[in-house]
């Protein structure tokens, strides 16, 4: 039996505000809790080890963008963007755009080398530092990417089972063999100045995205 599912409503004022006066919007955050989200198409029975999360009492959130399910800690930041987008296509192509502006973001702080694999993830050293859904409606979209700073990587392992379906460079490697960490990669402190920086750099270059051709 499935586990009860909370929506995952932490951007929805972000959202709302585009929606009312159609300026993009980005918001950076740390997560404060342990908590797996799964997305709007996902399968617990092939994703979660629901025993565990029923067991630890972690709250499990749905969101409303697609993608495998993942596990959140206080070792993540959650990049979040509200765009305003005519139409309601054109997915993999401002998904591009978006990676683009995200890893110039994240170069503007010091972390270059940082790459787009498969149709969403961030990659560092062969090594997968953020992972990426959208959610489109009609004339806007939201993205959302949650860089692995310092992840609590056996956790991963304990709620989410290897996913049904992975990138090809993936090549089959377990949780702790396929992530990366930007604190272990990069010396990035969570603590320190990066959560601010990296969100200042990031809405300093957001017009960059008005470039997305419209539909």
């Amino acid at each position: 039996m499935d586990l009860p599912t909370i929506p995952y409503d932490l951007d929805d004022e972000l959202i709302a505000r585009t929606r009312a006066d159609g300026q993009p919007r980005v918001r950076v955050y740390r997560f404060d809790q342990v908590a797996v989200v799964i997305g709007r198409g996902g399968h617990q029975d092939l994703e979660l080890h629901t025993g565990n999360i029923a067991a630890d009492g972690i709250p499990l959130y749905k969101r409303p963008g697609g993608g495998c399910s993942v596990v959140l800690d206080p070792g993540n930041l959650i990049v979040s963007l509200a765009l305003p987008l005519p139409g309601i296509g054109l997915i993999r192509t401002a998904f591009a755009a978006i990676s683009e502006w995200v890893i110039a973001g994240l170069a503007e702080c010091g972390v270059s080398g940082v790459e787009q694999h498969g149709v969403s993830d961030l990659v560092l050293n062969g090594r997968k530092i953020g992972g990426s859904c959208v959610y489109r409606t009609r004339g806007l979209l939201y993205y959302s990417t949650t860089l692995l700073c310092d992840q609590n990587v056996p956790l991963v392992g304990r709620y989410l089972q290897h996913p049904p379906r992975e990138p090809e460079y993936r090549q089959g490697r377990p949780h702790d063999q396929f992530m990366g960490s930007l604190t272990d990669l990069c010396g990035i402190d969570l603590d320190g100045d990066f959560p601010s920086e990296i969100n200042c750099k990031l809405d300093k270059i957001l017009p960059v995205l008005a470039r997305i051709p419209a539909e």
